[in-house]
């Protein structure tokens, strides 16, 4: 029992694209302790996957030694294969099987004995919240429910080890913290070891060991808060009462010697270089109020101080037109009464909310609350069943089409032509909003140099890292310079850098004027708008800024609740309250 559940020994995966040779993983050398979570963490094109499909067998070494269990993987797939879990990235739920249709499936798949299933699917129904849905359909599963179910089929036969390729992508924080209860109930109940990769930093925090990877290397193994130690003296938490604070921020990025500035609720997060205590007269001497405090450094810290470069995303940010100031004395989304209806189901309750032009608007809510069918309804991709919606100055329900020519939009999925190079996916939808001649020609240039796209400008857009997929996808919805930008979860699964360039593109959208409403289930994010939704089975649930949002969290035992704390108190308060 106390003999590692894995061993990588200087284990070696190369794959080929085209003429060019891809070293996935270069000498990787780690152990996974039994009955313990073990978090691999790295940015998009680490090698993370790779690694756990090497564990799983689906993959043949190219160098070096793997244990699994005490057995060869190279050698003893199959045998591997019997005694693991594995839950990959987009697990394979039947969607027109029911939930105990699936759970069915995946006990046949694995062998689990007539006599032993309706004990374990009690168990496994229990610990997921899905008792009252084994008969409905997979694919009308919330995307929260759909992981639980995924993790509940992996769970199926009580594995030694499980591994978890990012489980909560593309969740809420509610079904992100359920996941973990199920995971560490595994741990502690069957002593059930666990490898999880995750683009979650705070998720990190949790394991019992992280594992560093970059560019196919191992740059650490140890305990998360062994990584944040080596921080001491360099974070730091930054405020003004005179200076908004998502100026605040990006003001900072760009000073000397610091490594890196994120909002953090009110205030700005700061990771300064060694040996450079940060000074507000050297930060910025033209702000009389401006207040430094020292806070415990954090794992995310250690993370972006080994890895990051963020004033390479600040500067990195593409040149951006001002827009014009709207003159037509209304707003540039306007919603009143609206509703949505399928059939005899109601999924959007009379909301009604506004958003002003360059203010950044954050759409949040649980898996299944409603927030995407709003925000399909406001890009004109689904009909309105009642309300009004202006956007742009256009009516969605008699002028969608004009409205559409003013809007870009970023789908929560990647959407562009995966065989299609990156030029070829620029020219054609730049094409489509009727850009030709030398004028498209300016914005693909454009396109390509400020997202940084031009090494892979003939890539076929499938193949490429999902940062760089992210960054394709948001180019192309802004070729057309709209004035209005819908951006569906943006950030799902790129990793911590990614989501830096992200929000540094569309801070600079916001300060030439462009309005930007996003969803999001990484709640810091939500820090970075200007005004929030958060949505409730159909329902607005709270509406206000950042601060007001979580001040309605505030106790006085939680005196400073975080906007994860302040989205999981409403919306528990929300369903305790029925």
């Amino acid at each position: 029992m106390n003999d590692p559940a894995l061993i990588l020994r200087d284990v070696r995966k190369r794959f080929s694209n085209g003429d060019k040779e891809i070293l996935a993983l270069d000498g990787v050398s780690i152990e996974v302790k039994p009955g313990s979570v073990t978090g691999l963490i790295g940015p998009d094109g680490a090698g993370k996957t790779t690694l756990m499909r090497l564990c799983c067998g689906l993959l043949q070494l190219d160098g070096g030694a793997l244990e699994v269990l005490g057995m060869d993987a190279a050698n003893e797939p199959a045998a591997v294969q019997a005694v693991i879990g594995y839950m990959p990235q987009r697990f394979g739920l039947y969607e027109d099987l029911s939930v105990q249709e699936n759970l069915d499936l995946y006990a046949d798949l694995q062998g689990v004995p007539l006599s032993a299933r309706e004990a374990r699917y009690a168990r496994l129904m229990q610990m997921t919240g899905l008792a009252p849905f084994t008969r409905r359909l997979a694919g009308k599963l919330s995307g929260g429910m759909k992981q639980k179910l995924g993790l509940a089929c992996a769970l199926v036969r009580p594995p030694a080890l499980l591994l978890l390729d990012e489980p909560t992508v593309g969740v809420d924080p509610v079904s992100r913290r359920e996941l973990w209860q199920i995971v560490y109930s595994q741990v502690q109940e069957a002593g059930m070891s666990v490898l999880l990769s995750t683009a979650y930093l705070d998720e990190a925090e949790r394991c019992d060991e992280v594992v560093l990877l970059h560019q196919g290397k191992v740059l650490g193994q140890a305990p998360p808060a062994a990584f944040s130690q080596e921080m001491q003296g360099r974070t730091w938490e930054v405020s003004s009462e005179r200076v908004p604070v998502r100026r605040l921020q990006t003001t900072l990025a760009r000073q000397p010697g610091i490594i890196d500035a994120i909002i953090n609720g009110d205030r700005v997060h700061i990771i300064t270089a060694p040996d450079f205590p940060p000074e507000a007269i050297n930060l910025l001497p033209d702000t009389a109020d401006l207040q430094i405090r020292a806070v415990p450094p954090r794992f995310e810290d250690a993370f972006i101080d080994r890895l990051g470069d963020t004033e390479d995303a600040i500067q990195a940010t593409p040149e951006i037109r001002q827009v014009e100031k709207r003159e037509t004395g209304g707003q540039p989304i306007e919603v009143e009464n609206l509703e949505r209806h399928f059939g005899s189901f109601i999924a959007v309750k009379k909301i009604s909310f506004s958003v002003k032009q360059g203010e950044i608007f954050g759409l949040l809510g649980a898996n299944g609350a409603g927030k995407t069918t709003t925000f399909r309804m406001l890009c004109g991709l689904l009909p309105v069943s009642s309300g009004k919606v202006s956007v742009a100055g256009h009516d969605l329900r008699s002028a969608s089409a004009r409205a559409r020519g003013r809007i870009g939009y970023m789908a929560q999925k990647f959407s562009l032509y995966g065989n299609l190079t990156v030029t070829q996916n620029l020219r054609f939808f730049s094409a489509a909003y009727n850009l030709h001649g030398q004028a498209q020609k300016q914005r693909i240039h454009w396109a390509l140099e400020g997202f940084e796209l031009e090494p892979y400008a003939d890539t076929n857009a499938g193949t490429l890292p999902l940062g760089y997929k992210q960054r394709l996808a948001f180019a192309a919805a802004l070729m057309h310079e709209p004035e209005i930008l819908f951006l569906d979860e943006p950030t799902s699964g790129v990793d911590p850098l990614a989501r830096r360039e992200f929000w540094a593109r569309t801070n600079a959208l916001a300060e030439a004027g462009v309005t930007v409403l996003v969803t999001t289930h990484f709640m810091e994010e939500a820090d970075y708008c200007d005004h929030l939704v958060i949505m409730a089975e159909g329902t607005v649930l709270a509406a206000g800024t950042p601060h007001e949002i979580r001040a309605m969290a505030r106790t006085l035992d939680h005196p400073e609740p975080s906007m994860e704390d302040a989205f999981i108190t409403l919306i528990q308060q929300q369903e305790g309250g029925k």
